[in-house]
């Protein structure tokens, strides 16, 4: 018996034996799960002060290859919009990496007041950290810790165990340094003191070589050296206004408003100049390469990351105007800038590789002065004069005070201290200065952000200031302009910073890898784009996120 029992033992082993070898012979050659696809890039471009309308003024005079490529083989939102009211550089920059808003991400404006601290605050200001790259200790004491929410591109860091690198580059700190997010490896804005692109310590403590190396070219002197002229005869620039229009400022002080354009800065502001001309966007796009150069950007196994904002066509137009050869000259010259990018991103990851999205910080009004020309209704606000009889209406009713402790955003910040002594609510001064603030030309109505429920204002208006306000941040009174009108003192170029349509209807272009071609006319807004990117690289959307992905742009 004992030896039938062997046998069986012997023959039960064996095909147990048999049935390992098998199995492990299947797992060898079994298909491995495919790793999930992604791009090996994302290039997210931001245009400062780029209307909408920019995409087709100029279209007929576009090259191939530049935006025309964004517009015919990507996916173009057209009806894309800011949701919120006050449209200024970092909130919009903020919004777009966050697909959040100033009351949620907390950058309100280029710069707020802080009651606590009884001061005025920039949105990237750190005194915690110094400077990287320049002998100019002021201008790298920046970093991002003012944004209180995260962005895509930290998102990105996070999901793929901070393995993926994401790079900010621009000309403006704010450009650079909030689209890159806080645990960015890397921001780097200019410096036009010394013409070198420079960091913070709050990134790390010293520049990269490439870094140095692309400062060592000195490339804004030379461009400074061969100021501006216009790419096409003049008398071609047939979108735009005359050359000499009254309303256009100067670059430099002993300059003219006419072509060619000086670029010679003073001993503070040594390559301002060069920055408000088309030439600082070629220091972006040169900058940017080498940024894709030096971090070897592309080339890992995780989808790496580079924000880059064009900040000079923001400075162009303060100075000059949307209606103006100047601004006709640097979008296609622009134009052919991206142009370029795109075909060095084609040769260093692969066409169809990589993805780009483009939009912009906001839009701009058109100089006051060219509409009252043409019978439009516009104008020009004289903040002075606003601000004296806003305060002399407070002291006639209640004795000399400080009662008003700033004025940003068109918001009037009060002196909580002197409020509480006097026992005045914001209400009180709120009821009292309306008659005040309306009878001003160029003021569209006053409202009270203590108390924005009861504000007399249209739900569509109502919504957007909403969005625009942070409790700790926020003013107390808002001053809402009438359309076409804002603050200046100058009487030339133009501003932004209102919730009308010049202003939020802006540019969201897809482009490449997983972007259906298309369009679409359907409402979207700037906190679509950050959502949107989450989808495409299937990551969590930023933490402050209440934006939607733009499904139909996107591959299933």
């Amino acid at each position: 018996m004992k030896s039938i029992y062997a046998i069986v033992l012997a023959c039960f082993l064996a095909g147990m034996s048999q049935y390992s070898a098998q199995g492990q012979t299947k797992s060898k050659t079994a298909p491995q799960p495919a790793k999930l696809a992604r791009p090996k890039l994302v290039v997210g471009i931001v245009v400062d002060q780029m209307r909408y309308d920019y995409l087709y003024r100029y279209y007929d005079k576009y090259k191939e290859g530049g935006l025309k490529r964004l517009m015919n083989e990507g996916f173009n939102c057209r009806n894309n919009h800011y949701h919120y009211a006050l449209t200024v550089t970092a909130a919009g920059h903020s919004a777009v990496y966050t697909g959040s808003m100033p009351a949620i991400n907390g950058i309100i404006g280029n710069e707020w007041y802080d009651n606590a601290a009884q001061k005025g605050v920039y949105c990237t200001d750190d005194n915690t950290v110094a400077t990287v790259g320049s002998s100019n200790v002021t201008v790298g004491k920046m970093s991002p810790r003012n944004l209180l929410v995260s962005t895509v591109t930290d998102q990105l860091r996070i999901a793929t165990n901070f393995r993926s690198k994401t790079i900010g580059v621009a000309i403006k700190d704010r450009a650079s340094i909030l689209p890159a997010g806080h645990a960015a490896s890397g921001a780097y804005w200019f410096d036009s003191k010394t013409g070198n692109f420079v960091t913070s310590t709050y990134y790390m403590p010293a520049l990269p070589k490439w870094v140095t190396d692309y400062n060592s070219l000195k490339k804004p002197a030379e461009y400074a050296g061969k100021g501006w002229s216009t790419l096409l005869p003049v008398d071609q620039y047939s979108q735009s206004s005359k050359d000499e229009v009254v309303w256009e400022g100067l670059i430099t002080s002993n300059n003219k408003t006419t072509f060619p354009h000086e670029l010679v800065g003073n001993a503070g502001d040594a390559f301002g100049p060069v920055t408000t001309s088309p030439w600082g966007n070629t220091l972006t796009k040169e900058m940017a390469i080498a940024a894709i150069k030096g971090e070897n950007l592309g080339k890992g196994a995780d989808t790496d990351f580079l924000a880059v904002s064009f900040s000079s066509p923001d400075r162009i137009g303060h100075m000059f105007g949307p209606n103006s050869v100047e601004q006709e000259d640097n979008y296609l010259k622009l134009d052919m800038e991206f142009a370029e990018l795109f075909n060095f991103l084609d040769s260093w990851t692969g066409k169809g590789n990589y993805t780009v999205f483009l939009t912009a910080d906001h839009g701009a009004m058109d100089v006051p002065a060219f509409w009252q020309e043409h019978k439009l209704p516009a104008g020009l606000l004289s903040a002075t004069a606003l601000t004296r009889s806003i305060v002399k209406a407070m002291n006639d009713a209640y004795g000399e005070a400080d009662y008003i402790a700033a004025f940003e955003n068109y918001q009037i910040y009060f002196n909580k201290a002197v409020l509480k002594e006097k026992k005045i609510t914001v209400e009180d001064a709120y009821q009292l200065l309306r008659n005040t603030v309306l009878s001003a030309d160029g003021i569209a109505d006053i409202i009270n952000l203590r108390d924005i429920g009861k504000a007399p204002l249209n739900t569509y208006q109502l919504e957007l200031y909403k969005n625009n306000i942070n409790a700790k941040r926020s003013g107390d009174l808002q001053l809402i302009l009438q359309p076409g009108w804002f603050a200046s003192s100058f009487g030339t170029g133009t501003d932004h910073g209102t919730p009308y349509n010049y202003d939020t209807h802006v540019p969201f272009l897809l482009y490449g890898w997983g972007v259906n071609k298309g369009e679409t006319l359907k409402r979207t807004t700037i906190a679509d784009i950050a959502p949107t990117i989450a989808a495409l690289l299937h990551i969590l959307p930023p933490s402050g996120n209440v934006g939607n992905p733009v499904e139909e742009a996107l591959k299933k």
